[in-house]
């Protein structure tokens, strides 16, 4: 055989080999494109809320701070401790409560300001195991601290301020600690988020008080003129029907803002990350810069993320929408969150706290989900990091009613109605204070596959219960029921539909709270 034909040979195998070769690969199903978003409105719809949320239901947070130390009225400490007679936000001329309890208490603001409870913030008795440990048994799937709150102190390691938790008061990265133990137990890790409140928190300029000294303008924020304290109104608060957001912070505030988001996104890659309301005093173009960084950034790891806002501070569908002390008087077709406190007066440890029931706790839980929403619980730790003992009892006891309610709520979907009852919700900001306590007339419906179940928010008298809605002839039951077990207890009970009612005869009470009737068909 000529050379000239061994050429011929080798380059006729070698082209069939290469042809080969690109009809496997087109023949293979191609990878799905990683999206890629922009910081419009629109493509940062496109982003879905993932099946981890809607399933979890339930997560845990807490207010953590140097305002814990004072320990007294709420965690608008910070702020209120401020507002003398002379400032633009005291009431008919006179000084706010808390500001005469602190001069009383600590002096002067001139000599004692809120930059110095931060050295009494140890957190000497933290222990990010331990916490995590209680939301794990509280049956939490996503739980995380304030990361930052209106008093512009980070509780994380931040190589943006030296006001952080790091490098000052606990000297401890508490972000870092909780998300590695809160993650060792596969629950996904938040943070929150409340920085916007800082522009106009403190006065910083009345030259009475520490506030307006520059050496602390990383703490306080920027200098701003007298009138500019006052709380920028959002506007929800001005106007519910116009579509113009009204930001008033500058832009390096903004900046600073966007920026410290993302060194939390950087070093912690929070799964979701919850806010504050009053975004809209942030530019719109940082509001989307921050969503689109976010976004894009899961979609490098591989992370399913979610990110929340009140009112209208992002767009419709771009991300989760969130109520604070709330919840939905109807079911509804999106996904949704609430946020709530333990104690009914406070977000933060005081010394006279009103803590809610468990009881009012799990009506609470059960109503939401039966809605399409979840609930994110907020607990109050003492400053040096212990969680008060009626806390933990309340967390543990709707810990042990998820173990045995639990195949109820986790990973459930709404059914065709959320329930019945005499319970009217009263909806809007701040107003759980206006819904009563829940009865055995109350009833919520959950679903998982053709599964269905009735979770009585009470125990019923006498010896059956009665769920009028799924009465004879009603068309939301596709198919014959087959069996019905009580959770956590008699299973196959006995069960008549009638013309008024669906009759369940009662088994032998166990358990406290609400109580689940599973429906099999």
């Amino acid at each position: 055989m000529n050379k000239v034909l061994i050429v011929l040979l080798v380059t006729t195998l070698f082209s069939c080999n290469n042809k080969t070769k690109a009809q496997d690969n087109a023949n293979e199903t191609p990878k799905e494109a990683k999206a890629t978003y922009e910081a419009d409105w629109e493509s940062l719809k496109q982003h879905k809320t993932p099946d981890w949320f809607l399933d979890a239901k339930f997560g845990i947070y807490c207010h953590w701070g140097p305002y814990s130390v004072p320990a007294y009225e709420n965690e608008w400490y910070a702020h209120w401790m401020y507002v003398d007679e002379n400032n633009p936000e005291a009431k008919n001329g006179k000084a706010h409560k808390i500001h005469d309890y602190h001069v009383k208490t600590y002096g002067p603001l001139n000599e004692f300001g809120y930059k110095d409870f931060i050295p009494m913030f140890k957190a000497e008795k933290f222990n990010a195991a331990e916490w995590a440990d209680l939301f794990e048994k509280a049956g939490a799937k996503f739980a995380g601290p304030v990361s930052e709150h209106a008093d512009g102190f980070a509780m994380w390691d931040s190589d943006l301020t030296e006001w952080d938790a790091k490098d000052m008061g606990p000297k401890r990265d508490v972000m870092g600690e909780l998300a590695k133990e809160i993650r060792k137990r596969n629950m996904k890790f938040i943070a929150t988020y409340h920085r916007q409140w800082l522009f106009g928190w403190y006065p910083t300029w009345d030259e009475n008080t520490d506030a307006s000294n520059p050496e602390y303008a990383g703490l306080y924020g920027p200098k701003l003129k007298k009138g500019d304290n006052k709380m920028p109104r959002s506007k929800h608060e001005i106007d519910n029907n116009i579509e113009k957001y009204y930001p008033v912070a500058d832009k390096a505030f903004n900046d600073e803002w966007l920026n410290r988001l993302k060194e939390i996104i950087d070093k912690y890659n929070p799964d979701l990350v919850w806010f504050d309301n009053k975004m809209d005093i942030i530019s719109e173009e940082h509001r989307k810069g921050f969503l689109q960084y976010y976004y894009n950034e899961a979609e490098k790891k591989n992370q399913e993320v979610v990110s929340t806002y009140k009112f209208y501070d992002f767009a419709k569908g771009s991300a989760v929408y969130d109520l604070e002390r709330a919840r939905m008087r109807e079911k509804k077709d999106f996904p949704w969150l609430t946020d709530d406190s333990i104690d009914w007066k406070s977000w933060s440890h005081i010394s006279n706290p009103d803590y809610k029931s468990t009881n009012r706790l799990i009506d609470f839980l059960v109503d939401v989900v039966s809605k399409n929403g979840a609930v994110l619980l907020n607990i109050t730790p003492r400053a040096d990091g212990t969680i008060p003992e009626p806390v933990k009892e309340r967390l543990l006891e709707m810990g042990q009613w998820l173990k045995i309610n639990g195949e109820a709520i986790y990973g459930t979907r709404t059914f065709d109605i959320y329930g019945e009852g005499d319970a009217k919700v009263v909806e809007g900001h701040l107003s759980e204070r206006k819904n009563a306590d829940n009865t055995a007339k109350d009833i919520r419906f959950t679903t998982k596959g053709e599964t269905l179940y009735a979770i009585v928010l009470d125990w019923p008298e006498g010896n059956e219960l009665v769920i009028k809605s799924l009465k004879q002839g009603n068309t939301l039951l596709k198919k014959p029921i087959k069996t019905i077990d009580f959770i956590g207890g008699q299973a196959n009970l006995d069960f008549e539909v009638k013309t008024d009612g669906l009759h369940i005869k009662l088994p032998k009470k166990s358990g406290n709270h609400a109580y689940t009737f599973k429906m099999n068909f």
